[in-house]
């Protein structure tokens, strides 16, 4: 499990990396404005995304090692479509699409789609390597596009639209490749048995991320509508710089995710996920605290004069993202082992706090109300997946706890990977 995990976080480093190159281009081009724009196209393409995924999302890494490639294949791109084209006909009513990108924002959302059916067919199959290139390739075409676009067409939102469709077009056509490769045994006609498994562990998923985007992107809506799309673009800045904390914990728990999936023993998954949750927990606060010891300076001359105020929005901000760097464990453990309807609770219970406290907060505070809606929402829902993980498992509270143990294990972890042998057995 090691090297995978090794291999995810260097991978998250430098897509994060770019994407932060992304917002700098766009914040001293485009300034805060053009960042609100960026935030609200890209908030309507997941909502779109959490449709299309219902099928062709994240149960397809459970799925595609118990039904084959072939079984999961016409199903997934036909609800892909389906979607999508739903999505066109809600999004006329949501207005997420800034001047008049509508079709562009539906057009992404379906290259996306197909994208994500062949990256999780890819992790499906453990294949977690292939999948960290292509995506960093994806993240490095972005940036080199985007950067051409702003300096032959002069600052414009159409540059970023026309640099993604050239990014996730590449991606759509090399993962496609890779992944369709494989698809040698089974029939491609699914059975209604088949349909009926992807679209329950699809559903839940996808409900939990709705949910769970709600928790992390509703206070966008609301920012915007009582304080401008000028502060927007400011709170979005803050919000992907400290989601950036999550860099190693989503790492963690896509790894996890897919060898959960394909182990049968519980006691190595309780073990694997004890101590990836105390792993995650720690590069969360480490990262969490050094965003919040940087000088807010050094934020204007990165992303644009106009970008200011970072760090007291980062410092509300932290503790809920800490609270997520180990929920971002616990429910790929869920998700890994069949449990998926605990994640869509737990993000359910965090909405429904988004939802008490976010209106008054934000109507009140600003952008700073939104940062403490997130931490109360944050903290909420991975209480409640430690409470299930623990009654699960059967494990003791202090097992998430720091403990002496921790320090051999992590001894014998740097041993196992400077041998090699990570890929050999249990290190715990």
């Amino acid at each position: 499990m090691i090297r995978p995990v090794i291999g995810t976080v260097a991978a998250r480093v430098a897509i994060t990396a770019a994407n932060l190159l992304v917002v700098a281009m766009a914040g001293q081009t485009l300034g805060a404005e053009g960042l609100g724009a960026i935030s609200l196209l890209v908030l309507g393409i997941t909502l779109v995304l959490i449709l299309a995924h219902v099928v062709g999302g994240g149960g397809l890494v459970y799925l595609v090692p118990r039904l084959g490639v072939r079984s999961v294949l016409l199903p997934s791109y036909s609800w892909a479509l389906f979607a999508t084209g739903i999505g066109y006909v809600v999004m006329q009513f949501i207005p997420l699409a800034p001047n008049g990108t509508l079709v562009h924002l539906v057009a992404l959302a379906f290259l996306q789609a197909l994208n994500s059916i062949h990256l999780n067919i890819l992790v499906g199959q453990e294949r977690i390597g292939l999948q960290n290139s292509i995506l960093v390739v994806q993240s490095v075409v972005q940036v080199i596009g985007f950067g051409a676009l702003l300096m032959w067409n002069g600052p414009a939102l159409m540059d970023y639209i026309e640099a993604t469709y050239i990014a996730h077009g590449l991606t759509v056509l090399v993962s496609g490749w890779f992944a369709l490769r494989t698809a040698v045994h089974g029939s491609f006609i699914p059975t209604s048995a088949n349909f009926r498994a992807l679209v329950e562990q699809g559903g839940f998923g996808q409900l939990a991320n709705l949910s769970q985007l709600l928790n992390y992107r509703a206070a966008y809506y609301l920012i915007e509508l009582f304080r401008g799309t000028a502060a927007l673009g400011v709170y979005s800045v803050a919000m992907q710089l400290a989601e950036g904390s999550w860099l190693v914990p989503k790492s963690i728990g896509g790894v996890l995710y897919s060898k959960v999936s394909n182990m049968e023993e519980q006691r190595r998954q309780v073990q694997s996920t004890l101590i990836l949750f105390k792993v995650s927990v720690v590069f969360g606060l480490l990262c969490a605290t050094a965003l919040v010891l940087l000088p807010d300076d050094l934020f204007a001359t990165i992303f644009g004069n106009e970008v200011r105020g970072l760090r007291p929005l980062l410092l509300l901000i932290g503790p809920g993202l800490v609270a997520m760097s180990g929920s971002q464990v616990l429910s790929h453990f869920l998700s890994g082992t069949g449990r998926i309807r605990h994640n869509l609770i737990g993000s359910a219970l965090g909405l429904l706090v988004t939802a008490g406290a976010g209106w008054p907060l934000i109507q009140a505070y600003g952008t700073m109300g939104a940062a403490l809606t997130a931490t109360l929402a944050y903290s909420t829902s991975m209480t409640y997946q430690v409470i299930v993980f623990l009654r699960i498992t059967r494990a003791p509270a202090s097992s998430l706890m720091p403990h002496i143990n921790d320090v051999r294990k992590t001894r014998m972890l740097w041993r196992s990977i400077r041998s090699g042998r990570a890929e050999r057995g249990s290190y715990l």
